[in-house]
């Protein structure tokens, strides 16, 4: 499908773009562009990588016309650029909306004008009955979304939700990783704190399926195991064979007890693919008069789809996800 493509990925020095890279340098692709604002880490992908296929824009979303100018000739864009720590988008609301809601609405408009064949966008679980405000800022992104993909033309717009990538900048296994190699106390907010289980690598997976499978407009899911983070923390402990102490020092701000990958209402009609869920766009025009006089049935018997009712992994199968992405 990308043979002879040139990509786009917006925040692509993160952990999604390095991912990609992993992935995607020895296909047939054209050129893979990273876009972002951070010198260093591009130098340092540059050095790492040290291939022809790479090209470096140095940009921000926030600035249409540096998007809009990386954007010629692409076929293909990973909208992965994003203000995702919970407690910075807190203290800085308007710093997420200007990153996740008007930095979004600049790739696409780039997107649509430069003709891109398909754009993906990364959300995450989040944004489900969000409570903070990096939450609320994706679930804005999500709306803006598929607002764009009803008048995209012959450009698609997709997204894709996941859960707590493992390992991923920012998270919480590499600062435990941290605290055991300091022999320092493992700081767990929680005990039964759930977060869902996914790799870099099903991250990728998600976003490739969603490429080949959906429909613009389409939100796509992918089905995630899930651990309470005490017992990641003593998985951990286990690989290393550590006795430091696992200290719970309470939830933090704006923090949620689990995670939720599927509303309720998203689940009535999201159609399951097996391993992934697809959750199609409302394409009604504004014709207010359907939205009272059409409905749909009760949805009360429903569940959502979150981090507390999936499979929960055991220690041994943590520990062998852990193993598989370096932590040995």
């Amino acid at each position: 499908m990308f043979k002879n493509g040139i990509f786009l990925i917006t925040g692509g020095t993160g952990s999604f773009g390095n991912a990609v890279l992993q992935q995607f340098l020895s296909t047939e692709i054209r050129e893979i562009r990273i876009f972002s604002r951070d010198e260093k880490k591009q130098h340092d992908m540059r050095v790492k990588f040290n291939s022809p296929k790479i090209k470096f824009y140095i940009g921000d979303v926030r600035d249409y016309e540096s998007i809009n100018s990386a954007m010629k000739n692409v076929d293909y864009v990973f909208h992965a650029a994003a203000l995702k720590q919970v407690p910075s988008c807190e203290f800085y609301p308007m710093e997420a909306v200007k990153t996740n809601v008007l930095g979004t609405e600049n790739v696409l408009n780039a997107s649509i004008n430069n003709k891109v064949k398909k754009v993906i966008c990364l959300s995450t679980d989040k944004a489900v009955y969000p409570i903070n405000a990096m939450g609320i800022s994706k679930a804005m992104m999500e709306k803006l979304m598929v607002a764009k993909s009803r008048m995209s033309g012959s450009t698609k717009i997709l997204g894709t939700r996941y859960g707590n990538v493992m390992a991923s900048r920012g998270s919480v296994i590499p600062l435990f990783y941290e605290q055991i190699k300091n022999k320092q106390s493992i700081t767990v907010t929680d005990p039964e704190m759930s977060r869902f289980m996914m790799t870099l690598n099903d991250a990728v997976d998600l976003v490739l399926y969603a490429f080949e499978h959906g429909n613009s407009g389409d939100i796509f899911v992918q089905k995630s195991p899930a651990s309470t983070i005490n017992k990641l923390a003593k998985a951990m402990l286990k690989i290393y064979k550590s006795n430091v102490k696992v200290k719970f020092i309470g939830t933090r701000h704006a923090e949620k007890l689990y995670e939720t990958l599927l509303a309720r209402e998203e689940v009535q009609i999201a159609e399951d693919l097996g391993d992934y869920y697809r959750v199609a766009a409302d394409n009604r025009d504004l014709n207010y008069d359907k939205f009272f006089s059409e409905g749909s049935d009760s949805n009360v018997e429903i569940d959502e789809y979150n981090s507390h009712n999936t499979k929960m992994l055991s220690e041994s199968e943590l520990i062998f996800l852990l193993n598989s992405i370096g932590y040995k």
